[in-house]
């Protein structure tokens, strides 16, 4: 088993924008399948690369909701690091038909999304509990994209809970996307759109490889938990306002062992689950990224 330990702007003050240079929605949106990138192009429906594809927020708006959150949360840097919640997770399969070609996921395959989850997330006093599979029938639903009255009209329909509870919806977007997420300040303004959704071959055992370990739901899980990629901001010294990922210029794709595009920041961190390297290559999250969920959860969702 491998030692697991994976978009934010500060969420739901914006939505669809993202840091310059970093190309990451505030509510993000991660691309994968049908892109064509460095003349690799899409077989089979399985994604060539991740990355994101959004209205650019500049480093001057991102620094100011930066601030905003500050603000509302001053005694950040005094707490300690482990999170410390268990996290009900509502799993919406969203299909257009009977069988796995249409998208309805058997049981087994969610149910090793969640150990993927825990195993990322417990050494961080994070557990996922899962309440409750709900399958749906709708091929508009199915296809919808981020920002969509399909969308739109899907959550409203199923999501449950409140705040502090994980609404996941595994579907076939298209489109060339692998998954998009909400962020922690985004549910007051709009709790139904509150959640992450999936391309269910990105799920453990599906067909999009290098992305069907699982990781694509960590990845965007730690969205929902009020992280950023580990290279927005580029090579600046706040790049992602974790001190302790240590800052790249770009997203990093494969498993690039070594790579180093800051000369002043240590080697890329391409194995922390925040970067877009294939999941195979993603193991960690750190310390400081840890005390940042923490402060995002305890100042936008725990009790909310």
């Amino acid at each position: 088993m491998r030692n697991l330990q994976y978009t934010v702007v500060l969420g739901g003050l914006f939505s669809a924008f993202a840091l310059v240079g970093a190309g990451c929605s505030a509510d993000s949106t991660e691309i994968g399948e049908g892109v064509d990138v460095g003349g690799e192009t899409e077989a089979a429906g399985v994604p060539v690369v991740r990355t994101c594809g959004t209205k650019e927020l500049t480093l001057e708006e991102a620094a100011k909701l930066e601030a905003e959150f500050e603000q509302l949360a001053p005694w950040k840097d005094n707490l300690n690091i482990s999170v410390g919640a268990t996290i009900n997770v509502y799993w919406h399969v969203i299909n257009k038909g009977t069988g796995l070609a249409n998208g309805d996921i058997p049981q087994s395959q969610i149910d090793d999304s969640l150990k993927v989850l825990n195993d990322a997330y417990s050494p961080w006093g994070v557990t996922f509990n899962l309440v409750s599979v709900d399958r749906t029938t709708n091929s508009t639903y199915y296809t919808a994209g981020p920002g969509t009255t399909a969308e739109k009209n899907m959550k409203t329909a199923l999501r449950q809970g409140t705040a502090d509870d994980l609404n996941i919806y595994s579907s076939n977007p298209g489109g060339g996307l692998l998954g998009w997420a909400t962020f922690p300040s985004s549910y007051a303004g709009n709790p139904k759109d509150d959640g992450v959704v999936l391309l269910y071959t990105s799920v453990p055992g599906g067909s999009a490889a290098p992305y069907n370990l699982g990781d694509t739901a960590t990845h965007e899980v730690g969205h929902w938990m009020g992280l950023y990629h580990t290279f927005q901001g580029g090579c600046q010294k706040t790049n992602d306002y974790v001190s302790d990922t240590p800052a790249e210029k770009s997203a990093a794709y494969g498993c690039p062992t070594g790579r180093d595009t800051c000369s002043t920041a240590g080697a890329d961190p391409i194995k922390n689950f925040m970067d877009y390297t294939d999941d195979a290559c993603m193991d960690h999250f750190t310390e400081g990224q840890s005390q940042r969920m923490k402060t995002m959860w305890d100042t936008y969702r725990k009790g909310k």
